[in-house]
């Protein structure tokens, strides 16, 4: 689930979810690849397949090849600018484009390698049975009751930025199970900024699943990208957890899986947090920190309230917030 309190890039890299046909598996014999695709996650484990690391080098090489790919086809564009200093300009911009795109791919390889140390070297390939998810989502930090919606405002560096955060009546369903459709709605000095769909579930343990989104970003009223679009089980996505039933400080976990498109990590820091926001003050509140391989270079800081949910977004090297302002019901 992006965050609505950073800027995002204005230009992004466009992967698409391929099956490798050759790749590092083709010195492997049929048998042994066979073999290797029938191996549960633990049998993979013994068999010396890093999965995760070997997810972060593919997805870091895709990167630097989306990276070079756009380079070329920027100087393809500068090449029709008849003036010579703008077509300079334009391709002196696309080389300073290339080499920041080339260092957030190396700095997204640096994020994914350390969330490896945490989660190890198994294939991330949840099991989702419909049987095991109920209809309510009453997880005391993650709560969402259709009709409530949640208002969240802050000082950006684009201008004051206010955030709707609707729970609909409507679902929808994604792997065989039911979601609740959030409708995320994002203001930056009044103007409709960003346009999302969001789809949750809770399984019988109480865990929050994050099933994907369906976002628009916008300039002058107009969509400038989807970027971050997704939904588990469509090219190779899978959901995440976006809240444990029993979060404990040390648990780190993906909060979603869409390789180079969606990547949020989670990590509980703390569950005794006193917040003081201008809807209120609320003790025993949970932190938990979020970082993506998409935006390396972003930290940020979440508080959850026990029976709110979202209170408090931080920016942790800028310092932006985003902070709960007023709770609707009953819409």
């Amino acid at each position: 689930m992006k965050s609505k309190l950073i800027q995002k890039q204005t230009v992004r890299l466009n992967h698409n979810w391929k099956r490798n046909r050759s790749g590092h598996l083709a010195a492997v014999s049929a048998a042994g690849v066979l073999l290797l695709l029938n191996l549960s996650g633990s049998a993979v484990i013994a068999q010396g397949f890093d999965a995760c690391a070997q997810t972060s080098d593919k997805a870091k090489g895709s990167c630097l090849e989306a990276a070079q790919s756009n380079y070329v086809n920027t100087l393809g564009k500068c090449t029709n600018l008849s003036d010579p200093s703008v077509r300079q300009a334009c391709q002196d911009q696309a080389l300073t484009d290339l080499n920041d795109a080339q260092q957030t791919c190396q700095g997204g390889f640096v994020v994914r390698q350390t969330a490896c140390d945490k989660l190890g070297p198994a294939p991330y390939d949840p099991v989702i049975d419909p049987a095991n998810f109920v209809s309510t989502i009453d997880n005391p930090y993650f709560p969402l009751q259709p009709g409530t919606t949640f208002i969240y405002g802050g000082q950006m560096p684009g201008g004051f930025e206010r955030d709707e955060f609707a729970v609909t009546h409507n679902t929808r369903m994604i792997l065989g199970v039911t979601c609740v459709e959030v409708h995320d709605s994002v203001f930056t000095n009044g103007v409709l900024t960003e346009d999302t769909l969001d789809w949750f579930a809770q399984d019988r343990d109480g865990n929050v699943w994050y099933f994907g989104e369906n976002t628009h970003e916008l300039e002058d009223g107009l969509i400038s990208t989807i970027s971050g679009t997704f939904m588990g089980g469509v090219n190779g996505d899978k959901p995440g957890i976006i809240m444990k039933a029993h979060p404990a400080v040390g648990d780190f976990y993906r909060q979603e899986f869409s390789l180079n498109n969606a990547e949020d990590f989670g990590e509980t820091l703390s569950l005794n947090e006193v917040v003081t926001v201008r809807f209120g003050t609320f003790n025993h509140c949970l932190k938990s920190q979020e970082k993506s391989p998409l935006e390396p270079d972003v930290l940020e800081d979440k508080f959850y309230a026990p029976g709110v949910g979202t209170i408090l977004t931080v920016d942790v090297h800028t310092g932006a917030t985003s902070e709960l302002v007023r709770i609707i019901r009953g819409q």
